[in-house]
């Protein structure tokens, strides 16, 4: 059994309350809308996987999301990074679907997903990204999508390049 801290709480939970407390004086009440991101860059699972990269390129883009083209739901996620690899194993070929290469979530039963929004604060996202706090999914994550809180809609990807990058821009207080 854990030992009890000096204010009850267990040294584990003790860290990472100290951690999240951190985060949440770097950042100063800070959302996901203060990041800027552009807009989501989404590709259909039927596209060509040089159409996908084509787009990803021109807008510079690390993440595109995949959506249903029924439904426009959300079905997993191209990483342009693994993409270019499997072209150069030659494992895809740029002809090949989108639906070949993109990850697919898992939907599976009790899979629960945090919603991250523009709403979302920064320290929320940070415990996201490290798998820590309210926002641990049970693993760290390289990136988030931003949806609306009804998850209709694909707003933005927010990666950890974009919270460090938003500490750089902002100016720290003493």
């Amino acid at each position: 059994m854990a030992q009890d801290g000096a204010n009850g709480i267990a040294p584990q939970e003790e860290e990472t309350a100290g951690l999240l407390d951190s985060w949440a004086r770097k950042y100063r009440g800070a959302t996901v809308e203060d990041l800027d991101l552009p807009p989501a860059l989404s590709t259909s699972p039927d596209t060509s996987l040089s159409d996908a990269m084509l787009s990803a390129s021109s807008h510079d883009y690390s993440h595109l999301t995949v959506l249903s083209d029924e439904t426009r739901s959300l079905l997993g996620y191209l990483t342009v990074s693994k993409l270019k690899s499997l072209f150069e194993s030659r494992q895809l070929a740029p002809s090949d679907p989108v639906k070949k290469a993109m990850v697919k979530f898992k939907r599976s039963e009790g899979r629960q997903y945090k919603v991250i929004s523009m709403e979302t604060e920064l320290w929320e996202l940070e415990g996201f990204f490290e798998n820590i706090g309210d926002y641990a999914t049970g693993s760290k994550q390289d990136f988030a999508v931003v949806t609306d809180y009804g998850r209709k809609f694909v707003l933005g990807v927010a990666t950890r390049h974009d919270l460090d990058e938003f500490v750089k821009r902002r100016p720290s207080i003493s």
